[in-house]
């Protein structure tokens, strides 16, 4: 199997998120939104995600024209990325980010689907190949930060619709897998949602978008009110994206050593913990410190749920499955997180995000984790 295509692909389309993401709150600000317009901002559009990553990728697997509907998907976006800085008002910024969303949700699980495709009986090999997106991200993030300072931030939208042109040109490369049952888009999402095993598992998605969303949107803005430097800023994403190294190389190791539910566990741990931390902390190097336990947050979490939405996808659904978990996680989760998010950082501030923030996500965990046992010991009395 050839990993360079899909290894680059991770890593143009994490260097595109770098040049784009981590700046869009403080994009708003800039232009005098509210709080209640960022949080808006910021939760709606998920909900597009919610709803358009699963239709994309259900749509593909449905018609198998996987590398079709990627292609037009990358496009729109692109062509969004541009028009966005020549905007200003409120209404026309929601408008296209909603388009945004609607057209780049399911580009990661496309990626996703066709990676593990590619990588035949070596599917424990998915983090290595993830890799080129740490890459990716951490090399752009410290550009992007430079770069924003020197130039302003519009020219980060700029640079992200180069990226993504790239990527679709690499995209053409990707192999996708041509099983095909018939299944329509609302019976296999049924199929998915009526399953126990799968609801739990959807869940632990919930509260990683929902950690996640802190990190994406909230971080930066209270790394500004700890007075830092937006090329330091650059520098926390850098440190944050290198520490994810370890953890994607060895992650065939990690899912042998705690299973892809119990990785899903940890990980959704070590991020309440870290958030936590996080609110207690005021000082940008201690934030700084805290960016070095990042890998075995959100990467560990991610590498977990594409190893199970592909272990467990019924035959033919695979890139339904990964198109829904990657709802869960950048459609509701973002969009919970972005909506409660926006007013809490104006009233109390990025303190007391991540303090509520990681309160919350511990607490999910918890009940999560004493359902599966309790299901599993009633499974067992039955069997018995």
């Amino acid at each position: 199997m050839n990993k360079v295509w899909p290894f680059s692909l991770n890593f143009l389309i994490f260097a595109a998120v770098a040049f784009i993401s981590p700046f869009l709150v403080l994009y708003y600000q800039s232009l005098g939104f509210s709080g209640t317009q960022i949080g808006l901002l910021a939760g709606l559009t998920p909900l597009v995600t919610m709803l358009s990553a699963p239709f994309w990728t259900g749509l593909a697997d449905q018609t198998r024209r996987h590398r079709l509907i990627m292609s037009a998907t990358l496009g729109l976006s692109i062509t969004i990325l541009i028009a966005l800085p020549g905007f200003s008002a409120f209404v026309p910024i929601l408008l296209l980010i909603v388009l945004f969303n609607t057209f780049y949700s399911p580009v990661s699980s496309f990626t996703d689907s066709a990676t593990m495709h590619m990588l035949g009986d070596k599917k424990e090999l998915y983090g290595r190949v993830r890799l080129g997106g740490t890459f990716g991200f951490g090399i752009a993030a410290t550009i992007a930060g430079v770069f924003v300072q020197n130039y302003g931030i519009r020219y980060a939208f700029w640079g992200g619709a180069l990226l993504l042109f790239l990527a679709l040109l690499v995209s053409q490369k990707l192999v996708f897998s041509q099983t095909h049952t018939g299944v329509a888009i609302k019976q296999g999402l049924r199929t998915l949602l009526v399953d126990k095993r799968w609801i739990l598992f959807l869940t632990l998605a919930l509260a990683g978008g929902f950690a996640l969303a802190a990190n994406n949107a909230y971080f930066l803005p209270y790394m500004k009110e700890l007075g830092t430097a937006e090329s330091l800023m650059g520098l926390a994403l850098t440190i944050g994206v290198l520490s994810e190294i370890p953890v994607l190389f060895f992650g065939n190791r990690l899912l042998e050593r705690f299973t892809v539910n119990g990785l899903l566990l940890l990980a959704m741990i070590i991020s309440g913990v870290r958030l936590v931390l996080l609110a207690i902390v005021r000082t940008p190097e201690a934030a700084l410190l805290l960016q070095l336990i990042n890998g075995l947050t959100f990467p560990a979490m991610w590498i977990a749920g594409v190893a199970y939405a592909d272990q467990y996808a019924p035959p033919g659904m695979r890139a339904t499955a990964q198109g829904l978990f990657g709802a869960m996680v950048f459609g509701l989760g973002l969009a919970i997180g972005g909506f409660i998010g926006g007013p809490i950082l104006e009233s109390w501030g990025g303190q007391a995000v991540f303090l509520i923030y990681g309160i919350i996500v511990l607490i999910v965990v918890s009940v999560v984790a004493l359902l599966q046992q309790r299901w599993h010991t009633v499974a067992q009395g039955s069997e018995a």
